[in-house]
């Protein structure tokens, strides 16, 4: 049986138009098109697209979220004779059938930043180590304490509800770095380490960084180190601390490496901060959907790994033995937003 489209992704064949039969086409679907990292990751795949010859068309949801306009943009690759899709999923299990149906039709498909649950949904997931970049920041968060972090006082500002996710791989690389064992690591908020004051969480903005900060200092006023999932929430607790006079007695470490991000490293808001690299991911998948459609061969896995590695870097002025970084006027030459 022929499976018919929806109106939406009619729409959107209209707006988007047909691919050239003799072009090999491509798809970046990402979750908005206004979020810097995915505006970086964009630019990044019609940069890639343009040096190969290759035609690129470029869908995204309307807010973090939005599946259906996700999956109305696989079968609008599907119908425009795409031969592969990157994307970052918005709802990370609920577009696994969009995303077979596209596998279905011969197209290779790469998640980007996000894995599909379960991972091999996707022919391959080119994304950050958020597992390691965590670590890091944990790492170096307990070496700036030194003895001081067997008796560290620690806020967790999260993404959403634990789930299986890039905000439970940043959580518990974090917690792991510091020395604090895990409990299950596929979910936050299960460890019974006494330094951890609590979990909140955020939206990944300033206002839920703000909201959820207030909340644990009026669990523990004496936080003294705060791990946020990302730097929109990391400013924002900090003008929860700064509220009460402790914005320069606790240290505040991230993730991302966006612009305004290592700009808070360099004044001093954020302590250090996980860089990720966007434009790469997106880069290196249209490199795969060329091979692709030139050899059929798909993309491997970095060694030891169930994804391809785009590469983390720890960004801070304040370096520490054993912890290796960047310095933030490299992270400034290397960030996006």
């Amino acid at each position: 049986m022929t499976r018919l489209l929806s109106a939406s992704a009619l729409a959107l064949i209209a707006s988007a138009g047909l691919a050239s039969a003799t072009d090999v086409a491509a798809c970046l679907i990402t979750k908005t098109d206004t979020n810097p990292f995915f505006v970086k990751m964009r630019e990044g795949a019609e940069a890639k697209a343009a040096e190969l010859g290759i035609q690129l068309s470029s869908y995204a949801g309307k807010v973090d979220g939005d599946n259906e306009a996700q999956v109305a943009a696989i079968e609008t690759c599907i119908a425009n004779g795409a031969k592969g899709i990157l994307i970052t999923a918005s709802n990370t299990s609920a577009i696994v059938p969009a995303v077979q149906q596209a596998r279905d039709a011969g197209i290779l498909v790469i998640a980007l930043d996000t894995p599909l649950e379960p991972i091999d949904a996707a022919d391959m997931t080119f994304a950050t180590d958020n597992f390691k970049a965590g670590e890091l920041i944990g790492q170096w968060a307990a070496a700036k304490l030194g003895a001081d972090a067997e008796s560290a006082k620690i806020a967790m500002l999260d993404l959403d509800i634990s789930q299986p996710s890039v905000d439970v791989l940043r959580d518990q690389g974090f917690l792991q770095g510091f020395g604090i064992d895990l409990g299950d690591p596929n979910k936050w908020g299960d460890e019974d380490d006494a330094r951890i004051v609590g979990n909140d969480i955020t939206a990944g903005n300033e206002e839920g960084g703000r909201k959820a900060m207030e909340n644990l200092l009026a669990t523990d006023p004496f936080i003294n180190v705060v791990y946020t999932i990302n730097e929109p929430a990391a400013a924002g607790a900090y003008e929860a601390l700064k509220a009460i006079g402790r914005e320069n007695d606790v240290l505040i470490v991230s993730v991302d490496g966006g612009c305004p991000g290592v700009q808070n490293v360099a004044d001093g808001i954020i302590g250090a901060t996980s860089q990720q690299y966007p434009l790469r991911m997106a880069s290196l998948g249209i490199e795969a959907i060329a091979k692709f459609a030139e050899t059929g061969e798909k993309p491997e896995a970095t060694e030891g790994k169930t994804f391809y590695d785009t590469g983390v870097a720890l960004v801070t002025d304040q370096a520490v033995d054993g912890v290796e970084s960047i310095s933030v006027d490299e992270g400034k030459n290397l960030c996006w937003g």
